[in-house]
């Protein structure tokens, strides 16, 4: 399937729930509001959404929130959209808050490739940025998932101006213990973070310059590296990625469609058009009416992010949509 500009999209991004148990100073510095149970697509509005994109040729999919674990039927979920006919990768985002209890069940039901978001390996600056505690217990859940055998596990950490080397020094060190991806990204303004991103915006490039002093050097791009330039080290098992959405902006290759956690479908994570599929999802809409609805959108879908206008349409936060 492609959209307006030839992009060949194959990748769906879908929010389970908008609530979140961390109160991260770029997203949720005052916390989350708890949505009504029937705001949130249940799992069956779930599976039929999947499986209509999946007859649409999406083969990558990925879970998200809000912080999809709180949902309590998350393992079910996984389960069910897992075993979606044409679902080939499976992932799940998470802060990690539970992930040392559910990284087995996850991993039981399918689920092939898990990002963990961690900002910070020093207990004091994490509590600091989250605005909870349970460092310890995150950085094990991590530890659990690649022992149990899940076949992709990288850490999101976003760059935050002050990151200090020892900082970047103690991720560095995981992947030379570990067969971990460590990706940095850029940190994006939303509606809710304008002043907190003009004091605390770090452009990537200085974080590469910092990785190339100590000997880390671009690796030839790969299918599954996503928006990432990916940097390797000898004797690391692990690797470090570098995403820079405004300094190295990835339109060009996007190939991802968002749906929120109510059911809205979004063409760009910083485009200002939503599109209601709820009613579609219905027993009684029909599949050929759901798909053919979401196959109308497609052409719409904007060739850049226009990150750097003023005139950009941010979400207020991206508990809602995943980011």
């Amino acid at each position: 399937m492609q959209d307006g500009f030839g992009r060949d999209l194959h990748y769906l991004r879908l929010s389970v729930t908008e609530r979140c148990n961390f109160r991260c100073a770029y997203c949720l510095p005052e916390g989350c509001r708890r949505p009504a149970e029937a705001d949130v697509l249940s799992a069956d509005e779930l599976d039929r959404l999947v499986r209509a994109f999946s007859r649409l040729g999406f083969w990558k999919l990925r879970i998200t929130g809000g912080e999809p674990t709180l949902r309590s039927d998350i393992v079910d979920v996984v389960g069910r959209l897992a075993r979606v006919p044409g679902i080939r990768r499976l992932g799940l985002t998470t802060n990690g808050s539970r992930l040392l209890d559910l990284a087995p069940a996850l991993r039981a039901a399918g689920l092939t490739a898990l990002n963990v978001s961690l900002d910070s390996l020093d207990p004091e600056r994490f509590a600091r940025v989250t605005g909870v505690s349970g460092l310890e217990s995150i950085v094990a859940g991590v530890e659990k998932a690649l022992e149990v055998g899940i076949p992709s596990v990288k850490v999101n950490v976003v760059l935050l101006r002050g990151l200090e080397d020892l900082e970047i020094d103690r991720f560095l060190e995981w992947t030379r213990r570990l067969p971990l991806h460590v990706r940095f990204i850029e940190l994006m303004q939303t509606g809710n973070s304008a002043a907190f991103f003009r004091s605390h915006h770090l452009p990537a490039h200085e974080l590469r310059q910092k990785l190339e002093q100590r000997g880390w050097a671009a690796l030839p791009k790969d299918s599954t590296d996503g928006p990432a330039t990916m940097l390797g080290h000898l004797g690391h098992p692990g690797k470090v990625g570098v995403i820079a959405p405004y300094s190295n902006s990835f339109c060009s290759t996007c190939n991802r469609i968002r749906v929120s956690a109510s059911g809205a479908l979004r063409l760009c994570l910083f485009g200002n058009q939503e599109i209601p599929l709820r009613p579609a999802l219905q027993p009684d809409a029909g599949e050929d009416a759901l798909d053919r609805l979401i196959e109308s959108t497609f052409k719409a879908k904007p060739q850049s992010h226009l990150l750097d206008q003023e005139t950009l349409s941010v979400p207020p936060t991206f508990a809602a949509i995943g980011g």
